[in-house]
């Protein structure tokens, strides 16, 4: 399975209208050779270089196996238009919350999982919850990474 953004390389720079520093519109992200048994897509983006542990930046999950990708900018509601639900992050919001680092660069992994189930989850899920549902029912994953730096 492959992941990857019309917005940034893998390792490549995050630009600023998907952070903080700009109006945090998530990035488009684009997917393919998922599984032909997937029944849903989940993801997960986190921040493993934040002072305080592992800062995460958005939760979605039960999105569609048929969809070939996001488009930017996806609201910050429960259930987004395109499909799916999406959980809490660490800013304690729904949906996205683009990379925002105190100082210095960091990494973000955008972490696709090709799932055999939906999954039982009510809207709101943290990063955690997210996982515990997903055991044993993953079938395979990518990841694409992006940087940024204030």
């Amino acid at each position: 399975m492959m992941l990857t953004s019309s917005a940034f390389q893998s390792e490549g720079m995050i630009p600023v209208q998907h952070t903080c520093d700009g109006p945090d519109h998530s990035p488009a992200l684009t997917w393919g050779d998922v599984p032909e048994n997937a029944k849903a897509l989940a993801l997960i983006c986190d921040d493993p270089d934040a002072p305080a542990g592992t800062w995460v930046h958005w939760v979605y999950y039960n999105i569609p196996a048929h969809l070939g990708g996001l488009p930017a900018g996806i609201a910050g509601t429960d259930h987004p238009e395109i499909g799916g639900v999406q959980g809490v992050n660490d800013f304690r919001r729904i949906g996205y919350g683009g990379p925002c680092p105190p100082s210095g660069t960091h990494r973000y992994f955008f972490k696709l999982y090709a799932l055999d189930r939906m999954l039982d989850l009510k809207s709101r899920a943290t990063k955690t919850e997210l996982l515990q549902a997903m055991q044993g029912h993953v079938l395979r994953e990518a990841v694409l990474m992006g940087r940024y730096r204030r």
